[in-house]
């Protein structure tokens, strides 16, 4: 990076400053993990510099040969490794790819979206009523049961009730291996075409570490980064049924990309998802998604043996959600003092939370990164030890209820907690640990 240096050495030193961080801490936050040096490199390549507005040779624009080929190479490699036959790439996030579905099929206020809730481990595109999807459309909202675990029976009651247009399966804080083929069964009763959204699963999908929904489902979207190892973009994709259902959905969702929501795709973005749909073919891409479902399933064991709640028990895949009620500590003083401690994750809710969602009651924790770091399962347990050590020195903090008094001990607690001698020893023992995980 010696041009960046030399034109903005403010930015070369934040970028400097980042690559620092990321290398010395346990990146776990189920999200997010370390893309190949051969996508980083696409991102940055000439591909940048064009702009491509509208679909492989049918372009708004001059001089797209090229930009037509990667398109079109980055939708043959998703059609193989998932095997539906049609997949659109240019939806620039997650958020706009499920909107475009729903602009695809749905008329605005009047169509009906029934996804899981938010504080069960939904996503806010889901239906949450503060979002796009929420706002323009119809939308109700199941939840788990006592074991945190679907509950068919009265996802089916609510579908027969509220008659959906739209039934979405796919999470983002749900734990466990998701059966498609018994949403399948509710969304045929009702007439509902059917969303598999596996943006956190999608790599596990693919190297069969946990079921497709491609046979069971209309459409299935993904994010490309997570589990996917990609840059960061997302997939709409219609399986061999849903063309069944409706032979112009393709199309449909096409439309809603451009000119519904979008106007030119990155290209570089487009190549870079290209290349990681070429990473993940490959048998090693397959040996480390189950990599990842082994440590996180070691990693709730040492977890559970510690006396951590994990919600529904444990993990059948790379997420990890522990409710902390029983620990005696807040989410956001936990996912604070953890970081001081090396170990990145996420505060958030857990199912029937009592606390509002910036202070909620959990953690949520994954292991894709660390998997591709190269950690293994006897690993794990020195993972957990910190978590526990962590953990200890923040437990029986008094959290206020009151709003005024919680941002007092808010202030108080983030100045406090960077001088703490023992999760600065904690961090600096991960440091040296994970200094000797290469990163990508």
């Amino acid at each position: 990076m010696n041009n960046l240096k030399k034109i903005d050495p403010d930015i070369y030193d934040l970028v400097k400053a980042e690559e620092k961080r990321q290398k010395e801490v346990l990146e776990m936050i189920p999200s997010e993990n370390y893309t190949s040096t051969a996508v980083l490199e696409t991102l940055g390549t000439v591909l940048n510099n064009k702009y491509s507005e509208g679909y492989p040779k049918k372009r708004y624009y001059q001089g797209n040969a090229v930009a037509d080929s990667v398109e079109i190479l980055a939708q043959e490699r998703a059609q193989k490794l998932f095997g539906v036959p049609y997949v659109n790439v240019q939806a620039l996030s997650g958020s706009v790819m499920n909107l475009a579905v729903y602009l695809a099929l749905l008329e605005p206020f009047k169509g009906k979206i029934m996804g899981l809730s938010l504080q069960f481990g939904g996503h806010l595109t889901h239906g949450y009523p503060a979002s796009a999807s929420g706002k323009f459309f119809q939308s109700v909202q199941y939840t788990l049961d006592e074991n945190a675990r679907l509950d068919f029976d009265a996802i089916e009651k609510m579908a027969m009730k509220e008659r959906p247009d739209i039934i979405v399966c796919g999470f983002t804080a749900y734990p466990r291996i998701i059966d498609f083929a018994k949403f399948a069964k509710i969304a045929e009763k009702v007439g509902a075409y059917l969303l598999a959204d596996i943006s956190h699963i999608s790599g596990l999908v693919v190297a069969g570490a946990h079921p497709s929904p491609v046979p069971h489902v209309d459409i299935v979207t993904t994010t490309t980064h997570k589990t996917l190892r990609g840059p960061r973009g997302a997939l709409i994709m219609v399986t061999e049924k849903g063309l069944k259902k409706d032979p112009d959905l393709g199309k449909k969702i096409d439309t809603a990309i451009i000119p519904g929501l979008q106007g030119g795709p990155h290209d570089n973005q487009t190549a870079a998802i290209a290349v990681c749909l070429l990473e993940a073919a490959k048998p090693s891409f397959k040996k480390y998604s189950h990599q990842i479902v082994s440590n996180s399933k070691a990693l709730a064991k040492e977890l559970n043996d510690y006396g951590f709640d994990l919600v529904s028990g444990g993990s059948d895949n790379h997420l990890i959600l522990i409710d902390l009620k029983n620990k005696n500590v807040n989410g956001a003083v936990a996912a604070l003092a953890l970081e001081v401690a090396g170990i990145v994750l996420n505060k958030n809710g857990v199912p029937n939370d009592p606390m509002p969602p910036f202070y909620p009651s959990g953690i949520r924790l994954g292991t894709p990164a660390i998997t591709t770091r190269g950690l293994k399962e006897k690993d794990m347990k020195k993972v957990a030890k910190w978590i526990k050590a962590a953990l200890d020195e923040v437990t029986d903090l008094p959290f206020p209820k009151d709003k005024e008094e919680r941002s007092a001990f808010w202030k108080k607690f983030k100045s406090d907690v960077v001088k703490n001698k023992k999760l600065v020893q904690i961090g600096q023992e991960v440091k040296t640990f994970m200094v000797k995980f290469p990163m990508p």
